[in-house]
């Protein structure tokens, strides 16, 4: 069959939808990118937060609409899935199959039945349908998360953590390498806490030894570092590993201590002062990336103002913040002092708006420096080349680095690029030999 397939969400469920394709490449069914083609649909939802609920709802109803024409099967997986499974069955009847993430040991057969009537090999065995650029690739290391911060819906959704063995994730990365990756991301709800739950420890390190043998790989990036798991065999682990990028994706959500501890995070502003002086000890150049949470109920003006201090005490690379969103059956969801939308919002505001004059003063210091990048564009009317240095991450989490030069590059291949010029998240430069 001809089947289109939707990923929304994150870059773990982006994972899930690349075995998923996979087992149908496999299986001889065809993946087609317009769905007016589609023989059928699946859609893997994400149910994080009320936005990304909100754009999996509107999808499924817009992918509907194919079911006037070539589609006979409209299947809904994922979050949103595992989470509402009976409501999107009741409420929305165009969907003809609603496979929750708990399901996923037996999609195969699901899908086999629904599809053609024929089994599919199993998802733990599929191979993935790598869907990003070619040279660049994410391993998911664990699913779920243990943390049970108090705002988030992960474990209700995707379980408590579970380290995948490090024999398959070396394996899966060797087939990833043979295919033509060259910058390897490690993602997880939880990197850091790689193997406590398999082999009694953080095993983060070892694996990132066996990865960094792997011919083929340069760069290998990893995502979401809790602070309190980053110790100093860590920190000094990784810099005798020099495929592994100094960047330190480390997710704070909060600086004040009352807020961390009603968020449920571990460990305090003064953990992570110590952790950011010993990662710029070690490293030249590292990247220091955080994300934070405005309006948690029970935020005082105070507090914000000490979240504000923060970010300007650290100069961080490259932030991340969002509003806070309540998730049912969450703790945070029944907890008083709701902070209201319009004060949310205008210290979201605030706080971007101080960050993007960190931002621009940390890029101009990249004025005159020599960059490494991954070439993944370019624009054909003016001849300028986009690309990504080892400050940023993929899928636009980042900025990028636009640059000419005097001759055709290939996508995907690594060059130097002299920086000439910084804008608060993106660096303009020419190619140097």
């Amino acid at each position: 069959m001809k089947i289109g397939f939707v990923s929304l969400g994150c870059s773990k469920n982006l994972v899930d939808s690349e075995k998923i394709m996979g087992m149908l490449k496999e299986g001889s069914h065809e993946m087609v990118s317009d769905p007016a083609q589609a023989e059928a649909i699946i859609i893997n939802t994400c149910g994080f937060i009320n936005p990304a609920k909100e754009e999996a709802i509107s999808t499924i109803f817009k992918m509907a609409e194919y079911k006037k024409y070539n589609c006979k099967k409209l299947i809904v997986v994922g979050c949103l899935a595992q989470r509402y499974k009976e409501a999107l069955i009741e409420d929305i009847p165009e969907i003809d199959a609603v496979i929750s993430i708990r399901e996923y040991p037996h999609i195969h057969e699901i899908l086999g039945q629904l599809l053609d009537g024929h089994d599919l090999v199993s998802y733990a065995k599929a191979e993935r349908l790598v869907s990003s650029k070619p040279w660049t690739a994410y391993l998911k290391i664990a699913e779920g998360c243990s943390n049970h911060c108090t705002y988030c819906a992960i474990p209700l959704i995707r379980g408590d953590n579970v380290t995948f063995p490090m024999e398959q994730l070396i394996e899966e990365a060797k087939q990833l390498a043979a295919r033509g990756v060259k910058e390897l991301v490690l993602i997880a709800q939880d990197t850091t806490k790689y193997g406590v739950d398999l082999y009694g420890k953080r095993s983060l390190l070892p694996l990132l030894q066996k990865l960094h043998e792997i011919e083929g790989f340069h760069w290998i990036r990893i995502l979401y570092m809790y602070p309190d798991e980053i110790d100093d065999e860590l920190i000094e682990g990784m810099a005798k590993l020099p495929k592994v990028l100094p960047y330190f994706d480390i997710p704070m959500q909060h600086a004040n201590h009352r807020m961390l501890t009603a968020m449920n995070r571990r460990g305090t502003k003064e953990d992570v002062l110590k952790l950011i002086k010993k990662i710029r000890e070690t490293f030249e150049e590292p990247t220091l990336r955080t994300t934070f949470i405005v309006g948690f109920p029970g935020e005082t003006d105070e507090e914000f103002e000490e979240l504000k201090q923060f970010v300007k005490d650290v100069h961080w690379d490259r932030m991340g913040s969002f509003t806070y969103s309540p998730e049912e059956d969450t703790p945070a969801f029944d907890m008083d002092g709701a902070i209201d939308e319009e004060i949310k919002n205008q210290r979201l505001d605030e706080l971007m708006q101080l960050q993007q004059e960190v931002s621009f003063a940390n890029q101009q210091k990249m004025i005159g420096k020599t960059l490494e990048v991954l070439v993944e564009d370019q624009d054909g009317l003016r001849g300028v080349y986009r690309g990504r240095s080892v400050h940023d991450a993929p899928d636009e989490v980042d900025g990028v680095v636009l640059f000419t030069s005097e001759r055709a590059i290939n996508f995907g291949e690594f060059v130097k690029v002299k920086i000439t010029e910084a804008m608060t998240h993106d660096l303009k430069g020419v190619e140097v030999c």
